[in-house]
């Protein structure tokens, strides 16, 4: 009998915990407010959901009916929150593109701490166009090219910092324009690329500031700008954003870039929340943070990888360029 009781009162305290929790994810979800908390608990929605579950399991196994119910509601609206992710075709994704194809590597380098050879090679074997860096330091530059990274891709536009500021690009085909996007805190930047259509493919390698380590007013403007920096840019027939974030599909500013035609690639092919952070640690990674959008041009195929020596994984997408109209007649 005791014991009984004693399940029961567990059951209720899961079940609450469960329902709370899913309540939180889905108001961090929607919140576009500018507060630490609020963006730490979005950057852990999928998690809090998971303590939902284990509530409808455990208040139905006690019979708690009403708790169950109330949680079966919640985690509902949480499924209907995060469901795309695992459904393949974004909206506003319209017609597959018929231009050239071209294979990006997006990676964080944990402040120039990734393996230069083992990156290389990933480069060649890979067959990767165009690299997207953050975190690129000066030692790291000179590593990368004497492991023969500008061999393969000899074309860059690059501001190597110290600590975290530093960001780069590197190409297979040719650059032009690049320059700085002035109004964020980090070093991101923007390039033309070269892929033989009449206009060139706007590429922007982004680093937003991290929440959990900047005063979130900081993270906030940085995503302000990024989304006024992507609205001019739009005009432009194909743009590729690659970077690590700092934010995932969870968080409202981050689903605000997608306005004007951007597409997540993760969210076009039905990749899922595809964790990239952190791999550092003896746990697996938890938060999705490093992201290639597209306009225009659309990611056809999505991988995540190791970068050896970093703490993020990389992303290697094949992108598919738009090309004009009397391009493809």
């Amino acid at each position: 009998m005791r014991r009984a009781v004693t399940f029961r009162w567990l059951a209720t305290a899961v079940g609450v915990a469960g329902i709370v929790s899913g309540l939180i994810a889905l108001a961090a979800f929607r919140s576009g407010a500018s507060a630490n908390a609020v963006i730490v608990a979005a950057s852990v929605t999928p998690l809090l959901s998971v303590v939902t579950v284990l509530g409808v399991i455990v208040t139905a196994v006690a019979r708690q009916w009403i708790l169950a119910g109330v949680s079966v509601v919640v985690l509902a609206l949480s499924g209907w929150a995060l469901g795309p992710l695992w459904i393949g075709g974004a909206d506003g994704a319209g017609t597959v593109p018929d231009g050239p194809v071209v294979r990006v590597l997006q990676s964080n380098i944990m402040v120039g701490s990734a393996d230069p050879d083992a990156f290389v090679r990933t480069v060649r074997d890979r067959d990767v166009d165009v690299v997207t860096i953050q975190e690129l330091t000066e030692p790291a530059v000179t590593a990368l090219r004497d492991a023969g990274l500008e061999d393969v891709l000899p074309y860059t536009v690059l501001e190597p910092r110290t600590g975290g500021n530093g960001g780069g690009v590197y190409s297979r085909l040719p650059l032009s324009n690049g320059r700085l996007v002035d109004t964020m805190a980090l070093t991101n930047l923007a390039v033309d690329v070269d892929a033989g259509l009449p206009e060139p493919v706007v590429l922007y390698d982004v680093h937003p500031v991290p929440a959990y380590i900047a005063p979130a007013e900081h993270w906030t403007a940085d995503f302000d700008a990024l989304r006024d920096e992507l609205d001019a840019a739009a005009v432009h027939d194909n743009v590729i954003v690659a970077g690590d974030f700092n934010a995932t599909y969870t968080h409202r500013k981050f689903r605000d870039l997608r306005r004007g035609g951007y597409i997540d690639a993760a969210d076009l092919l039905g990749a899922g929340i595809l964790p990239t952070y952190p791999t550092d640690k003896r746990y697996p990674a938890v938060v999705g943070i490093d992201h290639i959008l597209t306009k225009g041009a659309q990611a056809t195929s999505l991988e995540r990888i190791e970068i050896v020596g970093s703490d993020h994984y990389g992303l290697i997408a094949e992108v598919r360029l738009q090309a004009p109209q009397s391009e493809t007649e």
